[in-house]
Parts: C-alpha cells; sequence; structure tokens
C-alpha cells in the first residue's frame, strides 16, 4: 500500500480547522490572557511605556509573541486595556467623593473630600495585585505623552471634574480655576507619595516608600496646604455706634 504525500491543498483544508483549535485552546485559558495584562502593567510601570517592547511583555507572562497581538492588538491598546481593566477603581472613588456630604459650613467636609480623593489610590498601592496599576499611574500620567494623554482624557479628567467641583463647593469664596489649581497641587503630592523612594535614603531606611500609615499625614498636609492657600476672607467686625452723653439738665 503506497502513501501519499499531503498536498498543499490538503495541508490548506487543514490549515482553518488548526487555527480554530489554537484559538479554542486559548479561549479555554483565560490565564494568559491575565497575565499578558500583568506583565504590561509591571513592565510599564517600571521601565516606561516607549522603552517597554511587546516582545519583552510576552516574555515576562510567558506567552508567545504573537498572543500578545492576538488578545490586545498593537502596544497603544494594550496600554489603554490596562486602564479599562482597572475603570472600576475610578468608580469606587467617585462613589466615595459621592457619599461624602458637602457642606461648606462644616470644618470637617475638606478633609473627607480629600480622604475620598487619596485612600482608594493608598490602598491601591499597598495592595498586591494593584500595586503596579498605582505605579503605572503616577509614573506615565505624570508625563504628557500621547498614549497618557487619551487616557488622561478617557479616565481620568471626568474624575478631575468631578474632585474640582467639590472643591469648588467646600471652598465657595474661591473660584473655580483656584480649586482646579488646588487639585492640580493635591495630585501632585499624591503621585509623589506613590512613586518616590527618596525617602527611604533621606531617612536612612527609617521611612519605607509609599507607607500607607502615614495616609493622615498626607490627608493633612494636602488640607492644610488648600487652606492656607485659598483662605476665607475675613469677615469685618460689627461697628459699635458711639453714644454720646446725655447734657444734664442744670
Amino acid at each position: 500500500m503506497s502513501t501519499r504525500t499531503p498536498t498543499a491543498r490538503h495541508r490548506a483544508s487543514r490549515a482553518p480547522a488548526q487555527a480554530l483549535a489554537e484559538v479554542a485552546i486559548e479561549t479555554a485559558r483565560p490565564d494568559r490572557k491575565q497575565a499578558i495584562l500583568l506583565a504590561a502593567e509591571k513592565l510599564f510601570s517600571q521601565h516606561g511605556y516607549h522603552v517597554v517592547t511587546i516582545r519583552q511583555i510576552a516574555e515576562e507572562a510567558g506567552v508567545p509573541l504573537a498572543l500578545v497581538g492576538y488578545y490586545y492588538g498593537q502596544k497603544h491598546e494594550l496600554f489603554h486595556a490596562i486602564f479599562e481593566h482597572w475603570s472600576h477603581s475610578i468608580d469606587a472613588r467617585l462613589a466615595g467623593l459621592a457619599a461624602v456630604n458637602i457642606d461648606p459650613d462644616d470644618p470637617r467636609t475638606l478633609q473627607r473630600i480629600i480622604e475620598a480623593f487619596t485612600a482608594p489610590v493608598l490602598a491601591l498601592r499597598a495592595s498586591s495585585e494593584g500595586e503596579y496599576y498605582a505605579l503605572l499611574v503616577a509614573r506615565e500620567l505624570y508625563h504628557a505623552t500621547e498614549e497618557a494623554d487619551r487616557v488622561l482624557r478617557a479616565y481620568f479628567d471626568p474624575l478631575a471634574g468631578a474632585y474640582i467641583d467639590a472643591l469648588h463647593v467646600a471652598l465657595p469664596h474661591a473660584t473655580r480655576s483656584q480649586a482646579a489649581w488646588g487639585y492640580q497641587f493635591a495630585l501632585g503630592a499624591l503621585l509623589h507619595h506613590l512613586n518616590d523612594s527618596r525617602i527611604e535614603r533621606l531617612t536612612r531606611g527609617e521611612n519605607k516608600r509609599a507607607d500607607p500609615a502615614v495616609a493622615p499625614m498626607l490627608v493633612n498636609f494636602i488640607v492644610g496646604g488648600l487652606r492656607a492657600a485659598l483662605p476665607r476672607p475675613k469677615t469685618a467686625r460689627p461697628t459699635q455706634k458711639k453714644t454720646t452723653p446725655r447734657r444734664q439738665k442744670t
């Protein structure tokens, strides 16, 4: 009995079936898709978006190079997918803000707004699953790259607008543009705390980077800075009418 070598037509007919089988295998392994996302978070946060290559991400995730493109497309689409994956953390920050009773006459209002602004991010930074994402936010969104600007506009600008509005209500004597400056200064302090490691060297190892235990100190620093930068106008004391003594009749 003679054996036949498969013709090109036979090989081509098997190719679609083989491709479908490979897709089915990958669909049954969502852990590899998650591994790519986690690898991208880690490498982008450590080295920066423009330095990291797709090949490095595939190696870090332990997957074939083509699989990165299969799941996420091009590198900028993978970058965007990271923030889409974590969009629930922005929803949580907005929900925390919505829970604050913004009463400008209550001296605790400003502190509550800043706690809602900082606490979820510090919790992410301190968690094993959110550490690299928090670092990525602190690193990449600080730089005005095209990719970061797209993410800022889509995810973080609405969040910023909500907090600026809240600060404006809590500080009614300030203009909204002044409240926006205050928000940016608060954001700068938060991002620096997330990303800074120099504090360990400056304190000879006594302080640890991104220590969540100093969250109250960070909140007090931001609140104090806002109150100092945007002080309430001093109200003039009511003047007392001068009374002239009546002349006694003689």
